[in-house]
């Protein structure tokens, strides 16, 4: 693999004050597709990447990615959490997109030098991380709707903090009823960019009513809930944990598997089925609905405060971060971050 260091290293940033996606580290992985394979990957200097203007990911969209996170353990060695399966999920992505397939062995390989040459800028504060941002990107130079030849893949890396300003503290989110985020038969199970475009528009109108995210509904009938607009989301109902079955239309979220197996494995019930608005609102009315809290690779675990639905607040658990949730979060950020043992073999080892 040709490795290229920078000789312009850039000043860190205070990593008490990171925020979510603002920064990144010295050097990126590339890797180009063309006649059909793919070409050796390279590790070279962090840069912006030359573009011609009919580039065809710039127009039709043919672009994935992923998302996921390295560590410091306490006794300084790197570590990932279930990045093999980041991977597998970027190649189903791309064979959604009409996208060529990684080798994921020779990508674990370049990724993981690319974190021991910026191993420095791996912050180690309690929920800090190093995120791993890998993504394709169509680029053939020219115009059609097609699916293109030649590709770009690429794997950044960006220390970060908390994915919300505020936390743990807990989120408002509001319940979408109109607009849809991906139908049955769209790419909603996959991480394409579209899907985040698609997306935007109602999480701006969220905001401007002072709600953190959108809550979308499926594309049919638009009462049963699907996921948030950066998580999967879970309900806790009676002291059973019920999140929506993946029926083809939402994302299969690797933190939110894990939050399946850990809460099955320490004892709680978990439902993975449709759930509607109705019955959240019911159980809510009657004093029910214990717990709501999102999962993604970002937030790890997000509780849910508030939940607008038709122009009323719903209180949850006092707009406190639950048991529940807070069990989970506790349970896989000790294991991500190697202060509690890894029982269930998701832990990579990078040295």
């Amino acid at each position: 693999m040709k490795i290229t260091l920078t000789k312009n290293k850039k000043v860190k940033p205070d990593f008490s004050k990171l925020g979510f996606g603002k920064y990144f580290t010295d050097h990126m992985l590339t890797m180009t597709y063309s006649d059909g394979k793919w070409n050796e990957p390279e590790i070279r200097p962090y840069e912006p990447v030359p573009m011609d203007p009919c580039t065809n990911v710039l127009h039709y969209g043919q672009g994935i990615f992923e998302g996921m996170k390295a560590y410091k353990t306490p006794e300084g060695k790197i570590t990932m959490f279930r990045a093999y399966d980041n991977l597998r999920r970027l190649n189903k992505s791309a064979d959604r997109l009409c996208m060529p397939n990684v080798d994921i062995e020779l990508v674990m390989d370049g990724l993981k030098q690319l974190l021991v040459i910026d191993q420095d800028w791996i912050p180690t504060a309690p929920g800090t991380a190093l995120y791993i941002r890998p993504f394709m990107i169509a680029n053939d130079k020219a115009l059609g709707v097609h699916a293109a030849h030649n590709y770009i893949f690429f794997i950044i890396l960006s220390p970060v903090g908390s994915y919300y300003a505020h936390g743990l503290q807990p989120t408002k989110i509001l319940v979408e009823e109109e607009m849809v985020r991906a139908p049955l038969g769209g790419t909603g199970e996959c991480k394409c960019m579209g899907n985040y475009a698609a997306s935007l528009f109602a999480g701006e109108m969220a905001n401007k009513k002072g709600y953190d995210q959108v809550l979308w509904l499926d594309g049919k009938e638009h009462k049963y809930v699907e996921e948030v607009g950066a998580m999967n989301i879970f309900f806790v109902i009676d002291g059973v944990v019920i999140t929506p079955a993946l029926v083809g239309s939402i994302l299969h979220g690797v933190t939110r598997r894990s939050v399946i197996e850990v809460l099955q494995k320490d004892g709680y019930k978990v439902e993975e089925r449709r759930i509607s608005t109705d019955e959240i609102v019911k159980a809510h009315k009657e004093g029910r609905l214990n717990e709501v809290f999102g999962s993604g690779t970002a937030a790890v675990i997000s509780p849910v405060g508030v939940l607008n639905f038709r122009g009323e607040d719903l209180i949850i658990n006092n707009n406190e971060m639950g048991p529940i949730s807070r069990h989970a979060y506790d349970r896989i950020t000790s294991i991500q971050n190697g202060t509690a043992a890894d029982e269930f073999g998701w832990v990579v080892h990078v040295n």
